[in-house]
């Protein structure tokens, strides 16, 4: 099992491997395997030391991944809820940041629904 920036690879093609690392897309894995002219469909366990070590060396040099990457895009977070921007509040308030609506839908953000009971009718 190859091991790059941290993360296990499974055993599959090289450009669906590279997937499973934070940061590296379809796109990004494609590209990965142009660049180094390796064919997208050879399985990883198929790849030489020296292949491996180039491809962690290449990756680790060009592309943000993992902690870094992590690490950048929650510093942005912060700053957008620090200056007090409209899309630092909702994400300080955990509501919909990109303009979706939140009557109806938003449960994958707002959390488990709590209920608020009616009016009692006398």
């Amino acid at each position: 099992m190859a091991r790059i920036a941290g993360v296990d690879l499974p055993n599959k093609h090289i450009n669906i491997a590279l997937t499973y690392i934070y940061g590296i897309g379809h796109s990004s894995a494609s590209d990965i395997c142009q660049k180094m002219g390796i064919p997208p469909h050879i399985m990883i366990d198929n790849l030489s030391q020296q292949e491996l070590a180039n491809l962690r060396s290449m990756i680790e040099a060009n592309y943000k991944i993992e902690g870094r990457l992590r690490t950048e895009i929650g510093l942005n977070i912060k700053r957008l809820m620090d200056i007090g921007c409209y899309r630092g509040l909702r994400h300080r308030k955990g509501l919909p940041v990109r303009g979706q609506r939140t009557n109806t839908n938003a449960r994958t953000r707002k959390g488990k629904k709590k209920t608020v009971a009616g009016k009692k009718k006398i």
